[in-house]
């Protein structure tokens, strides 16, 4: 069943796993998935297709105090949701862009895209490979109240918060990543880009090389300036070279 709304819908792919997904735009389809910081790190993103595509923006089980059964509990759970949700809205051409553990979701979809629905693949930040010298470090979750609770409570959190990382956790695995990701995405038949800050500590630039060789053709980028969010901490320069590979690849 799915209930619409206003900029967006819910849809139940399964008994008890209610999904709620941003609808807003027209145009080409983007698929925005989000990592560990929630849908609010993607609304530079969502904004900036918005003008000119169709942008579908779900919220992970999970997040933002949405439900999240204990069956669903890996990376696949939601590769296979969100290609049923292309599947089921009969949507081609998509472009799919991922940020961090959404883009190990947005890789994981592409290289499992076996009704051809992906036209286009943008990462960002993204996990899941192992990558020999380094580690990926989850950011935590800053003590005391959330946002606007407590005395002086003014500053936006940081971070995941507790249930965010808790479903992080639970997805992703005690070693956070998969050892065959980078072996699997010899697959991927679409053009792909791989956006990194310079400055990421939380991914290092070396996890978007590792994509970038592992994906025939796909292009880097690296942003000066920017950590783990380069369309937030530097935003005329990712914008830039996200648009420029879109070009490149006439969308």
């Amino acid at each position: 069943m799915t209930t619409h709304r206003t900029g967006g819908f819910t849809l139940e792919p399964y008994p008890g796993l209610p999904l709620t997904v941003r609808d807003v735009g027209a145009g080409r389809p983007v698929l925005v998935l989000h990592g560990g910081g929630g849908p609010a790190t993607m609304a530079g993103v969502v904004d900036h297709f918005a003008a000119t595509s169709r942008v579908l923006a779900p919220t992970h089980p999970g997040w933002e105090d949405t439900p999240r059964p204990e069956w669903f509990s890996d990376v696949g759970d939601l590769v296979e949701t969100y290609l049923d949700l292309l599947d089921d809205h009969d949507l081609r051409d998509v472009l799919v862009i991922g940020s961090s553990f959404g883009g190990w979701i947005a890789s994981e979809m592409t290289v499992r895209d076996r009704g051809h629905r992906i036209g286009g693949l943008i990462i960002m930040g993204a996990f899941g490979p192992e990558v020999e010298g380094h580690e990926v470090r989850f950011p935590t979750a800053p003590p005391g109240p959330p946002p606007g609770e407590g005395p002086g409570a003014t500053a936006p959190r940081r971070g995941p918060s507790p249930a965010a990382l808790q479903a992080l956790v639970a997805y992703a695995g005690p070693s956070k990543s998969d050892p065959k990701l980078l072996y699997r995405l010899a697959r991927v038949t679409v053009p792909a880009l791989a956006v990194w800050g310079a400055d990421d500590t939380v991914v290092p630039p070396d996890f978007g090389r590792a994509y970038a060789a592992a994906i025939p053709g796909a292009r880097f980028a690296l942003i000066p300036g920017a950590g783990h969010l380069p369309t937030r901490e530097a935003p005329e320069t990712a914008f830039a070279a996200i648009d420029d590979f879109l070009a490149s690849i006439g969308r």
